[in-house]
């Protein structure tokens, strides 16, 4: 066998340099770009006492909370073009808002709400036999900045929210209400829009002192029991 068959031979790297090469022709994964914020009106809903239902009950009353809020959404002129995907949360649902001249963040609180409201209503007089099937909602209302990472929706806007959606002044106020809504504004919500009084939006039917704190500063909310549509004249 001469030189030049010796070097022609199929002869393996040492085991260093192909893992070398193969780390240098190995593709790698993009880093993706950070997902940059867009402004939304953030609605969020909560079940009361969801966890002491029984599945089956858990999953009629999610089901209604869904057709509720479709058809509250609905008669308010918010369509599924001005929504970003719902998000499911298990015993709620968070809508989020774009922002469209059609869709001033007004209706949400002077016709959205009216409107949950009185389907509430009319589910909970229908149920007979078992309580545990009447459904009962708290609400939260805000708008912010919100990030979409294609897996879910985040950012310190959407933690404002459901902490006020949590605070424990909004569930009393729902346990003691003969209604089955409770809803807690932010405030930049009712500085902006309920003190204005816009679309007869009464200040007075809301009060203070829910305060929850988040990422270190204390934020604040406003809580209101609403009623049905009033009758037009």
């Amino acid at each position: 066998m001469t030189i030049a068959e010796v070097t022609s031979l199929d002869v393996p790297p040492p085991a260093g340099r192909a893992r070398t090469a193969r780390a240098a022709g190995a593709r790698r994964e993009p880093v993706p770009a950070p997902c940059l914020p867009v402004h939304r009106a953030i609605v969020a809903l909560d079940m009361e006492k969801s966890t002491l239902r029984t599945n089956p009950v858990k999953e009629e009353l999610r089901r209604r909370t869904y057709l509720v809020l479709d058809e509250a959404l609905r008669k308010a002129g918010i369509r599924e073009q001005h929504l970003d995907r719902l998000t499911d949360r298990g015993d709620g649902v968070l809508a989020l808002v774009r922002p469209v001249d059609e869709v001033p963040k007004t209706l949400l609180l002077n016709a959205f709400t009216p409107v949950l409201c009185s389907l509430l209503e009319d589910w909970n007089a229908g149920v007979t036999g078992d309580p545990a099937r009447l459904l009962r909602l708290r609400m939260v209302i805000h708008a912010g900045e919100v990030h979409d990472d294609g897996q879910g929706f985040f950012g310190e806007d959407l933690d404002v929210a459901f902490r006020l959606l949590d605070a424990p002044r909004v569930k009393r106020t729902l346990a003691r209400a003969d209604g089955a809504l409770a809803v807690v504004v932010s405030d930049e919500i009712y500085r902006s829009i309920v003190l204005h009084g816009y679309g007869g939006i009464d200040a007075g039917g809301y009060d203070t002192g829910v305060r929850v704190r988040v990422r270190g500063r204390q934020r604040h909310g406003w809580v209101h029991v609403p009623g049905p549509p009033v009758p037009q004249t």
